[in-house]
């Protein structure tokens, strides 16, 4: 069996977090290099046991097999996976059925599904799919989620840069999880902060993924005890992975895009522990 994941990222405590340079910051709180034209990638993450991947078909098909590091014949035999295609029309095939996306449509792959593949429909203009996965309790149909059929939020205002739309893809009231809930937010022109004031969640655990972002163009995503924070410089298809602890918001060169995941003991999206700014050091 070839191995699914292939890097592993074990969790760091606040404290020790406080010590770290950038380069440390990087290896211990960032995912890199997923999205590979022709390659399915899959990291995961000591916290939450959080599995995170890129996937980016073009001739063929790409199959999520196995995994000796989880000890499966399948990937889904004990998880649940949330799919977000982030590029050109693309379909992920589960247990024989297809289920077509497009640019940021989603998918609920439930627990027990065995066959799952990915591919897109002009190679030449691939799918990008967006992977995030944690372990099931219990078995939910697999569900598609197109992202014109959500009522996004419309938060934030011109005044302090932070002016975005949030689309809730997976969550309670749209589709049945175990502990996955998933979406993204586009911010709007002229806009550059996310998340600001910042808070964190006690209960679950977070991944940032960006996308949108120009090639000549970064996000600074900050992260951090809220009187210790640091901060991460973030690109294109980059993940950011935020502990129970630890805040996470961000500002970019520039309007940008990203995906929010989570998992944990609570999928209720409002349980949040908000900051103010003068909390931050």
């Amino acid at each position: 069996m070839k191995e699914t994941i292939t890097t592993v990222l074990h969790a760091s405590d606040p404290k020790s977090t406080r010590r770290f340079n950038s380069s440390d910051l990087i290896a211990s709180y960032t995912v890199k290099d997923l999205f590979k034209a022709g390659e399915l990638n899959l990291a995961y993450w000591e916290v939450d046991r959080t599995a995170i991947g890129g996937a980016i078909p073009t001739e063929t098909s790409l199959k999520l097999g196995g995994s000796k590091f989880l000890a499966t014949e399948f990937f889904c035999d004990r998880r649940e996976l949330g799919v977000i295609n982030l590029g050109g029309q693309g379909t992920v095939s589960v247990d024989g059925d297809d289920f077509a996306l497009g640019p940021k449509d989603a998918l609920y792959v439930g627990r027990g599904s065995r066959e799952v593949s990915f591919s897109s429909a002009d190679a030449s203009s691939p799918a990008v799919f967006y992977l995030l996965s944690y372990p099931a309790h219990a078995e939910h149909p697999t569900m598609v989620v197109k992202a014109a059929d959500i009522e996004p939020l419309e938060l934030g205002t011109p005044e302090e840069a932070n002016e975005r739309s949030l689309y809730k893809m997976i969550c309670p009231g749209v589709v049945e999880s175990c502990q996955l809930v998933m979406g993204f937010t586009v911010l709007k022109p002229g806009s550059v902060w996310n998340t600001m004031p910042p808070h964190t969640h006690a209960r679950r655990s977070e991944v940032y993924l960006y996308f949108d972002v120009p090639e000549d163009k970064a996000v600074m995503h900050f992260m951090g005890e809220p009187d210790e924070t640091r901060h991460l410089v973030m690109r294109n298809l980059e993940a950011a992975l935020s502990p129970n602890w630890s805040i996470h918001c961000g500002a970019g060169i520039g309007n940008y895009s990203f995906v929010w995941g989570m998992g944990g003991e609570n999928q209720d999206f409002t349980d949040m522990d908000h900051l103010q700014v003068s909390n931050l050091r």
